[in-house]
């Protein structure tokens, strides 16, 4: 189980899934967009209004979709991975990367005289 637990916490295996899922969704918005600017023009002006309408209502449908799709993802989804993901595998302590110090300490030492000529 433990490695099972690694696998999901330690991958991007999250991260794909949450990006797979918006962007399918976002194909949809997309899509509908594209078909609602398209409208083919029929024969009378009372069908064309009446597809533009509802080319427009899919194009609105789909945003709506899309962003309650996106809020289920973050709250149900995204928010409680990063809270796991935290507790089993915490962020390191901020501090100085190691060539910082590195850098520091030789200047330390050229600043107090110890190095030889």
């Amino acid at each position: 189980m433990t490695g099972f637990r690694n696998f999901l916490f330690r991958g991007n295996l999250v991260d794909l899934a949450v990006a797979v899922i918006i962007g399918t969704a976002f194909g949809a918005v997309v899509t509908t967009f594209t078909s609602w600017l398209t409208a083919q023009m029929p024969d009378s002006t009372s069908e064309y209004f009446s597809n533009v309408e509802n080319s427009f209502g899919a194009f609105l449908n789909a945003v709506v979709s899309f962003v309650i799709l996106a809020a289920v993802v973050y709250f149900l989804v995204v928010t409680p991975y990063v809270k796991a993901k935290e507790r089993f595998f915490p962020s390191p302590p901020p501090g100085t990367p190691e060539d910082i110090e590195l850098l520091r300490q030789i200047r330390d030492s050229l600043v107090g005289g110890t190095h030889k000529a």
